[in-house]
């Protein structure tokens, strides 16, 4: 895959300050020029101002200058402008005015994080000690950012802009409604829904294992209660445990882990869910806010308030 890391996301809110703090929290490093950082990915979160919140952009990685050619090749082909850089490209989703610019960037390198002993039926992988998950005392920081989601009032049309255009893969449908997209071996980096208005509905960030995605959780909540979205619960398309929270500004922020991984397309059948079927496997059902976050009304109508 010519394409294979989704680098950053640039988010516009009204309260810059606000959600700066947050991420803060959440465990992304703050860098001096609105950058925050992962442990893996370097700086991999831009917060900016805008009237109201919103995916300004999107930066994936290639491998070379061939890549981009080919990319703007495709562009070109559906009517849409591709803007060369120095080792760069640039152009435009029509619909949700999300900025995508592709880069010539070394893969990402994680080192690997040994799995943690687990117990179970006819198997003792840890005798004689305590998980080691309950004597972690540092703060969890992401990993790396794993994908993003975003609402367009034209589907198919932002879909053909990452998919025929950008060259995304298809991983799995909801049917008439979403598709999950990726540019890596990450089940999907890229998430597009059908919506009433463009809006940004999530940030999703790498953790080591099942108790960060809890400790994470439980640490932000602990300082704010109000935060709380949908978890604890493990998706059915993609795998990966969840624990979702909000900014100040009304964007949902993930923890996640265990995701499936694609490096071999052809050992990979795409499906098509319905309804709930692909959105969770099991945990508590999903608040009608996640569905359709409280604000959306407000975003509609340009009346957006901050939080």
């Amino acid at each position: 895959m010519a394409l294979h890391r989704l680098s950053s996301v640039t988010i516009g809110v009204p309260n810059v300050d606000q959600t700066a703090r947050y991420y803060t929290d959440f465990g992304l490093v703050p860098e001096e020029d609105g950058w925050f950082s992962t442990v893996d990915g370097g700086r991999q979160l831009r917060v900016v101002h805008a009237p109201s919140r919103r995916l300004i952009e999107l930066a994936i990685g290639v491998d070379d200058a061939d890549d981009l050619h080919r990319i703007a090749a495709r562009l070109n082909s559906l009517g849409i402008d591709a803007a060369p850089g120095p080792g760069t490209l640039s152009a435009v989703e029509r619909v949700t005015g999300v900025r995508a610019v592709l880069a010539i960037e070394p893969r990402i390198q994680q080192p690997e994080v040994p799995a943690t002993p687990y117990n179970g039926p006819g198997r003792v992988e840890r005798a004689g000690t305590r998980a080691p998950g309950i004597l972690r005392e540092h703060s969890v920081r992401p990993r790396k950012l794993g994908h993003t989601v975003i609402g367009s009032t034209d589907f198919e049309t932002s879909r053909s802009f990452f998919t025929d255009g950008l060259g995304l893969k298809v991983s799995d449908e909801i049917k008439d409604t979403g598709a999950f997209l990726r540019c890596s071996t990450d089940h999907h980096n890229v998430l597009v829904l059908r919506a009433p208005v463009t809006f940004l509905h999530h940030t999703s960030w790498q953790v080591d294992d099942l108790d960060e995605v809890g400790r994470g959780a439980s640490a932000m909540l602990a300082a704010d209660p109000d935060r709380h979205v949908w978890g604890l619960g493990r998706h059915h398309a993609g795998s990966n445990f969840f624990w979702y929270l909000k900014d100040p500004a009304g964007n949902f922020s993930e923890y996640y882990s265990d995701l499936d991984c694609i490096v071999d397309d052809s050992l990979w059948t795409p499906s098509v869910f319905e309804g709930a079927k692909g959105l969770f496997n099991w945990g508590p059902p999903p608040p009608p806010s996640f569905l359709k976050p409280d604000d959306l009304a407000e975003l509609m109508t340009g009346q957006h308030a901050t939080r």
